[in-house]
């Protein structure tokens, strides 16, 4: 078997993403996340989502934002400065945003809010939330 020339393969990624190896530089540390709607198929503009921090057995509002056109928050929800060890949640108030969207929707909604408790345990690290969701349905993951 032949070695892998990565000068080939990496010929188009701008330097700027290219880590010593050949390998591509992990994003900058910080918290983010993206919306997609699985009903439409289409990045989830204007879903309001909060954070909020573990600290006491009690969770405390950080802050909220909305999702832009690209289903995505316009700044980290964290960055690298604010990034703790910690357990934290989200919560994406899908209800308000699919019944704007369809009002034809059965009341009440099946889902109102998609719940996303996480932990980060690398404070250096990039965390990225992505949220898939349906009326009635919702998935995520650790995305990079």
């Amino acid at each position: 078997m032949h070695p892998i020339d990565r000068r080939h393969i990496l010929s188009g990624v701008p330097s700027s993403l290219v880590a010593v190896g050949g390998t591509s530089a992990s994003p900058a540390a910080g918290l983010t996340l993206h919306v997609l709607d699985t009903r439409s198929g289409k990045p989830a503009a204007g879903v309001r989502v909060e954070l909020s921090v573990l600290e006491n057995g009690v969770y405390r509002p950080l802050r909220q934002v909305h999702t832009n056109a690209e289903g995505r928050n316009q700044e980290m929800l964290l960055d690298s400065s604010e990034m703790k060890t910690g357990k934290y949640q989200l919560i994406f108030h899908v209800g308000a945003y699919f019944k704007a969207r369809d009002p034809s929707l059965a009341e009440p909604l099946f889902l109102e809010q998609a719940v996303i408790q996480f932990g980060i345990s690398d404070p250096l690290s990039h965390y990225h939330i992505p949220l898939l969701a349906s009326p009635w349905s919702f998935t995520t993951y650790r995305g990079s």
